[in-house]
């Protein structure tokens, strides 16, 4: 997609999201959380530290999970990106949603959609990692109220799941 100027301070990304082709016309440093949230209405990505050390604002774009907030909005033009709106199926919870409510891998639900998302993709790349690797995966984000085995228990059970599925 070729980024093009459509008004004066402003330029048109093209984008997919959640599965569906958008459309944003944006400031050149309006970041790719801002965009999401205030352009799109998507307020699953948190905005919790301006400091891009929580993770709470993680999204997949190409499929990696990366923080909204170092990203702008032009950097993800043409380009896939998933939130966490986006992971159910309708209805019908993804495998890790519903890890996390069976293990009680949330609880203020703040740190909840960035560690899904990071989730989505360590699975993606590692369908059986050990605890370790979940562990070095989640770093980025952090959780105040779980103590993080809770969540790491979560991944588990979900990998588990997925890959009874292959």
């Amino acid at each position: 997609m070729t980024v093009q100027a459509v008004a004066p301070g402003t330029t048109r990304v093209e984008l997919v999201v959640n599965g569906d082709q958008r459309v944003l016309d944006v400031e050149p440093r309006t970041l790719l959380v801002h965009a999401l949230r205030d352009g799109l209405g998507l307020t699953g990505a948190h905005i919790g530290c301006d400091t891009s050390q929580c993770g709470a604002c993680t999204v997949l774009v190409d499929g990696r999970a990366v923080k909204s907030c170092t990203l702008l909005a032009l950097q993800v033009d043409g380009r896939e990106v998933q939130t966490i709106e986006g992971l159910a199926s309708g209805d019908e919870l993804h495998p890790l949603q519903r890890a996390f409510i069976d293990h009680h891998g949330l609880q203020c639900g703040f740190c909840t959609p960035a560690m899904l998302l990071t989730a989505c993709d360590l699975l993606a790349r590692d369908p059986d990692p050990d605890d370790q690797t979940i562990r070095t995966a989640l770093r980025g984000n952090l959780c105040r109220c779980t103590g993080y085995q809770p969540i790491v228990e979560s991944i588990r059970a979900a990998a588990a799941e997925l890959r009874g599925r292959s």
